[in-house]
């Protein structure tokens, strides 16, 4: 193969980068003859398009500039407005410059790396982790460090010695329905995290697209408002703290409209404006006005609703099939909420092998748990979604995967 001229004009940054095997098996998986568990896609069909439709209609005949013209970098003011009630009912005291709205919160991980992050720093992630958060944080020369994660989250009780041992820069977290593994991480452990982030001067990045998708069980305080609640006297503005929160309305609304949001103390807010500056100037303003209006006009908690009951039952039906069809030796988690949930196969099975075999043979496609591993391990585990299909694909995915795993294993 002849050498690109190109090669000897990239940045070092770009030997840091690497393609996403989701997107990768993605590829593969819209084929019409695969059932597809493998990528974090909400259900087309739940997106609310005619709503969408009428406000757009009445936002553009009624008065086009806001959504159509440039806006500030901080985002749409009272959309900003609407973000920072949302904040305040869920117990942080926040107004709109303690706001930025991004596309999606994809941006906002490379916005903190864009802050935050030089050549060599060392991030502390939970293992396994969101493969996106390792790719953004790459490109700017961090390294990770990974502390295990169970049933009830990051194992806080490992926490203190990797600190230690590696000085992270910053702790990265997903507490809320993780992806991939689909856990919980307990309030007991959230306190323990915004202890020791504070003890040893630690940002924390708490990344919460799915805290509104809980099926069962009760809320739990985010990590920000925690850390707000030791960090800011009562009735203040949240002016310090160690967090920077992000999340998304890619879950709850459409990923297409590319909106998510980080909260974080002023000082911070303001230099994460700058950042984006750089990048896009600002996010989608006719995005923007459709999502505050979807949320002035009172759409939003129907809407959530109706894709935490559609997505109940399909996790359900997931859970049921793996308990039918499964061998013995295959273990799982059992998610509150979200979108995923996470398979540990018997030693010896190697997911990348096992996909190989089941896009073959059974037509079936997930993605292998090294994706989501910063050390190269995992070969063992996999990830499923159950969000993109219905019970009865559901199933019948279940029922393939669970005879190439079977297959697989009598080798």
């Amino acid at each position: 193969m002849v050498r690109s001229v190109w090669e000897e004009r990239y940045a070092q940054r770009s030997g840091w980068m690497a393609s996403s095997i989701i997107r990768d098996i993605l590829k593969f998986a819209q084929r019409s003859d695969i059932i597809s568990l493998a990528g974090g896609w909400p259900d087309a069909a739940l997106f609310p398009a005619k709503l969408f439709d009428e406000i757009t209609h009445d936002v553009l005949t009624r008065d086009p500039g806001p959504a159509l013209q440039y806006g500030v970098t901080e985002g749409y003011r009272p959309f900003r407005t609407v973000l920072a009630e949302q904040a305040r009912a869920a117990g942080v005291n926040v107004d709109e410059d303690n706001i930025l709205v991004t596309s999606g919160a994809q941006q906002a991980l490379d916005l903190v790396g864009r802050l935050l992050i030089d050549e060599g720093d060392t991030v502390l992630v939970e293992k396994p982790t969101y493969l996106g958060a390792i790719q953004a944080w790459r490109a700017y020369g961090a390294r990770f460090a990974a502390v295990e994660i169970d049933d009830s989250g990051l194992r806080t009780d490992l926490l203190e010695k990797t600190i230690q041992k590696h000085q992270p820069k910053l702790i990265y977290v997903l507490p809320n329905f993780h992806n991939p593994a689909g856990v919980t991480m307990t309030l007991e452990r959230r306190k323990e995290l915004v202890d020791l982030a504070d003890r040893y001067s630690i940002a924390i990045v708490e990344d919460d697209p799915y805290g509104q998708l809980r099926y069962e069980g009760e809320h739990i305080p985010s990590i920000l408002s925690l850390d707000a609640a030791r960090s800011t006297p009562p009735g203040e503005k949240l002016t310090q703290g160690n967090v920077i929160y992000a999340s998304t309305f890619s879950k709850t609304l459409a990923p297409g409209l590319r909106l998510g949001w980080i909260i974080a103390p002023g000082d911070v807010a303001r230099k994460l404006v700058m950042a984006k500056q750089g990048a896009d100037l600002h996010s989608s303003a006719l995005s923007q006005v459709i999502a505050y209006e979807f949320c002035k006009r009172g759409l939003l908690p129907a809407q959530v609703k109706r894709i935490r009951d559609t997505y109940r039952i399909r996790r359900d039906a997931m859970l049921e099939a793996m308990k039918e069809h499964f061998p013995p030796g295959v273990r799982w988690t059992v998610p509150q909420g979200g979108l995923f949930l996470w398979v540990m196969l018997p030693p010896g099975v190697d997911s990348v092998e096992l996909l190989r075999e089941a896009l073959d043979e059974e037509k079936i496609a997930f993605v292998p748990g090294i994706a989501f591993f910063t050390d190269g391990s995992g070969q063992d585990t996999l990830r499923l979604t159950f969000a993109s299909s219905p019970p009865e694909v559901v199933r019948e995915g279940i029922r393939r995967l669970g005879q190439a795993i079977t297959k697989r294993l009598s080798q």
